[in-house]
């Protein structure tokens, strides 16, 4: 009996031991993985959504009334490349950054323009006398007016005309074919219609005015008489357009030259005809680019039977030129263009992400062609690629200029005040030489061809600016092509001492 106790109050004993040793384990576990999810949570500092460079070591609210959003010092961000940094889904979410896959297809430039409906002038004609005279009756009164082949257009008086028709008559007296053949050809060379000179061989009546008709159907392009009215050979009394065909004439911008080619296919459509759409050739490219506009012309024929398409109407027009196979392409929202590299956000496991310089080609529509600098497949970033980029470039650049003692050492001391880390921010790109900040404000007029704009802009707390309008050069590679008062995101870089060159531009959201 004294046994079978003995037994059971060691199993007691031993249960008691093992849920203490259990509890103490579990406990130091627990606190363990506590301690290592805050260390992993801890909050570096507090950014700005749309300023990198203003930083507070507490939350608040941005320059723009926004909430900052915090950056936290994950344990393995010293890992890897020395520019990839690592945000938080929370960061990730709260910026909004979207991602996008590079593709690899059949890419086609699709040149997007603008042109406008002309007249067809090979079948345009044009009134003139061939001697002087005074204009008796006018029988078309404006431009516009349709006429048709034979109409009556207008009455002259002319004395020079008077006399050839006299010296006919007097040759038709003498019988001689000679003599009657060389005043009926001066008759025709003055001019004067056919049907006229046969009613004077048929009435021997000299007309003291002399009616010219319409050699087509058309309407009146040009109109340049009025009654009682003096002219001569010099004068062009009207002009008659025919309507059955027009040309569209569409700018090309110079850049886009070397695409263009005759035959290219091409669709067109009218703001006051969205629902329909036309689809033509390039049928001439004119031989020399407009100095002022960087343009060149190209010319497209459309039969015009409904005369739906009017002269000076504006078309959108899509040039399909021809395809590329298996080239990557991206994204045209996902390319940073700093003026003398291009750059994208890489996307990687884990929240991490990394820029990496690229080579692009071509832009057709919303998409860039990517020459080198990225494979398909891999994630790229096209929203937030602004902030990521900018973190990514302090990061890297005070790794290779502190080196690791001196930056674990910074990374201990990201509480610095917002003065003191402008200041840092600043030298450091001024060694860099890769200075940049992205602006909000309002487009209000583009100079020089494209190389000047006057912006209003919001502050600058990265420069010290506050909100002004001020005018900037713009980088060479930058095409201008959105409207004036049209609200903004650009990108200033800093290439000298207070000069500060746009290199990226696009409509707000």
């Amino acid at each position: 009996m004294n046994k079978l106790f003995s037994i059971i109050a060691m199993l007691v004993i031993g249960a008691i031991i093992g849920y203490v040793i259990k509890t103490a384990v579990f406990s130091q576990t627990t606190n363990v993985d506590d301690d290592q999810q805050k260390e992993e949570r801890k909050v570096a500092y507090w950014v700005a959504p749309m300023d990198p460079h203003y930083r507070r070591g507490e939350p608040g609210k941005s320059p723009m009334g926004m909430d900052l959003v915090p950056v936290y010092a994950e344990a393995s961000q010293n890992s890897g490349s020395s520019d990839e940094v690592r945000l938080s889904p929370s960061v990730i979410n709260n910026l909004g950054v979207r991602t996008a896959v590079v593709q690899e297809d059949n890419f086609q430039l699709i040149i997007e323009s603008v042109g406008f409906i002309d007249y067809d002038e090979s079948k345009i004609s044009h009134v003139h006398l061939r001697t002087e005279g005074w204009i008796e009756k006018r029988f078309v009164n404006s431009v516009g007016e349709r006429v048709q082949k034979g109409d009556k257009l207008f009455d002259v008086y002319s004395p020079e005309l008077i006399n050839a028709q006299s010296d006919y008559l007097s040759a038709l007296q003498t019988d001689r074919e000679t003599l009657i053949r060389a005043s009926k050809d001066r008759l025709v060379a003055l001019g004067i219609p056919m049907a006229t000179i046969k009613d004077l061989e048929r009435s021997r009546k000299i007309k003291q005015t002399i009616t010219y008709f319409a050699s087509q159907d058309g309407i009146v392009s040009a109109l340049n008489i009025a009654d009682g009215m003096h002219v001569t050979a010099k004068t062009t009394m009207l002009s008659l357009a025919d309507l059955s065909t027009v040309w569209l004439v569409v700018d090309v911008f110079e850049t886009q030259v070397s695409q263009i080619k005759e035959g290219l296919l091409a669709e067109v459509r009218l703001s006051y005809q969205p629902d329909d759409l036309w689809r033509g050739q390039i049928t001439y490219i004119y031989p020399q680019i407009d100095p002022k506009t960087r343009t060149l012309k190209v010319r497209l024929v459309f039969d015009n039977p409904d005369e739906l398409l009017k002269p000076a109407m504006y078309a959108d027009v899509k040039i399909f030129a021809d395809n590329k196979p298996d080239a990557l392409s991206i994204p045209r929202e996902a390319l940073i263009r700093t003026g003398n590299s291009e750059r994208v956000i890489l996307a990687l496991d884990e929240g991490r992400f990394r820029p990496a310089e690229v080579i692009s080609g071509i832009e057709s529509g919303e998409r860039v062609e990517i020459l080198d600098g990225l494979h398909a497949g891999e994630k790229i970033v096209i929203s937030a690629q602004f902030l990521i980029d900018s973190e990514a470039s302090f990061t890297g650049t005070m790794t290779r200029m502190l080196g690791d003692t001196q930056n674990r050492e910074l990374e201990k001391n990201k509480a610095l005040t917002l003065d003191k880390k402008r200041e840092l921010k600043d030298s450091v790109a001024n060694l860099s030489g890769d200075t940049y900040y992205k602006v909000t404000g309002i487009l209000r007029e583009v100079k020089s061809g494209g190389l000047k704009v006057r912006v209003s802009h919001d502050p600058v707390p990265g420069l010290g600016w506050p909100a002004m309008t001020m005018d900037f050069d713009v980088d060479t590679e930058l095409s201008i092509t959105l409207p004036v008062e049209t609200e903004i995101i650009f990108t200033i870089e800093k290439r000298e001492e207070n000069s500060y060159t746009i290199i990226d531009m696009e409509a707000q959201q």
